[in-house]
C-alpha cells in the first residue's frame, strides 16, 4: 500500500518560514503571492492487510511522530 501524508500548521500559528520565502517571492516579483505557508508532505509505502487498518497505523504514526498534534494538522491519502 502508498499512503500520502500531507502535514500543515494550525490556522493561528505563526509560520515565521513561510513569512520569509512570501517576501522572497515578493522581492523576485511575484507580488500577486499574498500568504504562503510551509508544511510537510511525506509518501509512506507499507505492508497492509486491510484499508481500515491501514489508517489506524497511519494515524498512530501521525499522532506520535510525523505531526505535531499541538501545533500541526494532518491529512492522510491511502491509494
Amino acid at each position: 500500500m502508498k499512503a500520502k501524508v500531507y502535514v500543515t500548521l494550525k490556522k493561528g500559528v505563526l509560520d515565521p518560514q513561510g513569512k520569509a520565502v512570501g517576501s522572497a517571492l515578493k522581492s523576485l516579483g511575484y507580488n500577486e503571492v499574498k500568504n504562503l505557508r510551509i508544511g510537510k508532505f511525506m509518501e509512506i509505502e507499507f505492508d497492509g492487510s486491510s484499508r481500515q487498518n491501514a489508517e489506524k497505523r497511519l494515524k498512530e504514526m501521525c499522532e506520535k511522530l510525523l505531526a505535531n498534534t499541538v501545533i500541526e494538522d494532518y491529512k492522510v491519502e491511502i491509494e
